[in-house]
């Protein structure tokens, strides 16, 4: 997108930057289907297994006890090799979203004012820091946690846990892709603090309210009943409230902020 450009000018410009991001994606695809090894026994199914980093170090800080290997299972013909097209689909975006966003920027910078240009490349630039952040999070603590104490929890001795392939991929990208999300609550308080919906003081005022909710919800996520665990999980997701009644501060008017002072 340039100035002088028609309104067709625009749409072939636009025409080939759907073009390069969906080679790119399927390209990126193509090669984690090819890596199939690598990237299920290194990668996906890695909390599976007993030696999982995250495991080993919090059983040496005594955190969680030692865990054991949890297998899956498949009961659908076809559902490992969707998984396989699935898991790469994914895997791809994943890879090529900061592409994705930087051409997306590319494309609508001319429309956009001078004073304009920095904010939207440091909020592109929050955006993926936190979006990978939280991720990072989910893979290395909350995922984990929440998948030893959901796959060895048992009603009864007579039940035993089959997990199912399905099951074990839709948790591990939902909760990815949740936490994901949460981790942008900095950036979503800084944009309704803006355009003044949301003012710090009210996310001091209820603060206490959001302790409690911080902690049911590391209860729901680490539900072991350990509390250092639960503590563990809780402690970065207060941090994350934290920050977000510090952006919301910056974000104000400064004459509204000193008013509420």
């Amino acid at each position: 997108m340039s100035e002088g450009k028609t309104f067709w000018g625009h749409v072939e410009v636009f025409r080939w930057l759907l073009i390069r991001c969906i080679a790119l994606v399927f390209g990126l695809a193509v090669v984690a289907f090819c890596y199939k090894e690598f990237v299920f026994e290194q990668l996906i199914l890695a909390p599976c297994n007993a030696d999982f980093i995250t495991y080993r170090l919090l059983s040496k800080i005594g955190l969680v006890a030692n865990v054991g290997q949890i297998e899956l299972i498949n009961i659908n013909l076809a559902s490992q090799l969707m998984t396989h097209l699935g898991i790469s689909f994914y895997l791809a975006l994943v890879v090529a979203f900061p592409y994705l966003i930087v051409e997306l920027l590319l494309f609508v910078k001319p429309a956009l004012y001078s004073n304009e240009r920095k904010p939207a490349v440091v909020a592109i630039l929050a955006f993926f820091f936190q979006f990978f952040l939280g991720m990072t999070l989910a893979y290395y603590l909350i995922f984990p946690l929440t998948f030893n104490f959901l796959g060895t929890y048992q009603v009864s001795a007579r039940v035993v846990n089959q997990i199912t392939l399905s099951s074990y991929i839709g948790t591990f990208i939902g909760l990815m892709f949740m936490m994901g999300l949460v981790f942008e609550m900095p950036i979503v308080a800084y944009f309704f603090a803006k355009i003044g919906v949301l003012k710090s003081f009210f996310l001091r005022k209820w603060r206490k309210v959001a302790v409690v909710l911080v902690l049911v919800a590391a209860a729901f996520i680490t539900p072991s009943t350990d509390i250092f665990t639960m503590c563990f999980v809780a402690l970065p997701l207060w941090l994350l409230y934290e920050f977000s009644i510090t952006v919301t501060r910056k974000a104000e008017p400064k004459d509204s902020a000193e008013n509420e002072e």
